[in-house]
């Protein structure tokens, strides 16, 4: 199957979901960041786009080009990769209403410092998941994968994602039942994380 073909079907259907899904999920951070904090106050870094993740995504597309390569009918389940594409409208509705949500108390960056406008969160979608900003990305992420019905990525994303969870929440929590104590004590309880298997 020449390589040129692949944009006329399925497959080509498969990658502009997939880099249409990246282009709005990195370019709507950046841009609401810029809205809540300021531009002023907003680097690059907002896009989320560091060196291990481009790597990732350019992993992805390899393994996605050999499959279609050598196992073109593995990439002809519409249904799986439309589920995919599913997954990654939720993971992005998820992560954009706990932007909203949050507002200023929503960074990019874990904050060590207590600020004076740093409520803590409880409503909204805050009030079924602790963090879901990570719950939206890991969704997310692993609904690219699934677009392309790629395997190998799905696993290597869902497993690599949620560790590096896994290891951010207890971080981040540390901070914030400094911050507010025993509230936020009450609140983790109540409230699952959003991440499966981490308390």
């Amino acid at each position: 199957m020449p390589i040129m073909d692949m944009f006329y079907n399925t497959a080509g259907r498969q990658l502009s979901e997939m880099f249409l899904a990246i282009c709005f999920f990195h370019t709507s951070e950046y841009f609401l960041a810029v809205t809540i904090h300021g531009k002023k106050n907003v680097t690059l870094n907002s896009l989320l786009i560091s060196k291990h993740y481009v790597l990732a995504m350019l992993f992805s597309l390899l393994e996605y080009l050999v499959e279609y390569l050598f196992f073109p009918g593995l990439k002809e389940y519409s249904w799986l990769s439309n589920l995919g594409l599913a997954l990654v409208l939720i993971g992005e509705i998820i992560r954009k209403m706990a932007i909203l949500t949050a507002g200023r108390a929503f960074t990019h960056l874990i904050k060590i410092h207590h600020e004076e406008h740093h409520n803590l969160v409880t409503d909204g979608i805050y009030s079924f998941v602790r963090h879901p900003g990570y719950c939206g990305f890991l969704i997310w992420s692993v609904g690219t994968q699934i677009i392309l019905i790629n395997p190998i990525s799905t696993v290597a994303f869902a497993l690599v994602v949620w560790r590096f969870f896994a290891g951010r929440i207890p971080y981040e929590e540390n901070y914030l039942r400094r911050f507010f104590g025993n509230e936020y004590g009450r609140y983790a309880q109540r409230v699952p994380s959003g991440i499966p298997f981490v308390k």
